[in-house]
């Protein structure tokens, strides 16, 4: 079974799948009369198709246990996907380029807590991962009539290893 290691997640090594959205760098203000920091624009949110609309979510993911059999990857051809944590645990987030329609040169990273992400469209991703306890996430997605999910399954699953 081939194996893929979780690397941290940084800017540059997730540039070409997506985005990372935090506070880090973000462009902020005050607002409320100096009560609240805005952070603003954190990532933008793509959405193709005529009757497209983006969509806002709350996920509850329950935990997996590593390592992790991956068994299978998707990508939503026609609309980004963002997950930001409702809490500070870490997740995994397993990304893979694109070959002719099929997923290769798999990764897998881990989030620093906080830490939330956007897919590019497009992009091949695995399903929501949360670690150690359940975790609810606010998901940014495209909503609308056509079909926005394709799956990809492995002839041989991948084997996901904590570093």
């Amino acid at each position: 079974m081939e194996q893929i290691l979780i690397q941290p997640l940084t800017r540059k090594a997730f540039q070409p799948f997506g985005d990372i959205i935090d506070t880090k760098e973000a462009e902020n203000f005050t607002i409320n009369n100096g009560m609240c920091q805005r952070f603003h624009d954190l990532t933008p949110i793509e959405t193709a198709g005529e009757d497209a609309r983006p969509l806002i979510n709350i996920f509850r993911c329950q935990p997996y246990d590593l390592p992790l059999e991956l068994k299978m990857v998707e990508r939503h051809p026609l609309g980004s996907q963002a997950f930001v944590p409702l809490s500070q645990n870490p997740f995994l987030v397993i990304v893979a380029e694109d070959e002719d329609g099929r997923a290769i040169h798999l990764r897998a990273f881990l989030t620093e807590p906080g830490q939330g992400i956007n897919f590019h469209r497009n992009t091949w991703h695995g399903v929501l991962t949360a670690l150690n306890e359940a975790c609810d996430f606010l998901v940014v997605d495209r909503g609308g009539e056509d079909n926005n999910l394709e799956e990809c399954h492995f002839s041989e699953p991948f084997l996901v290893l904590a570093p």
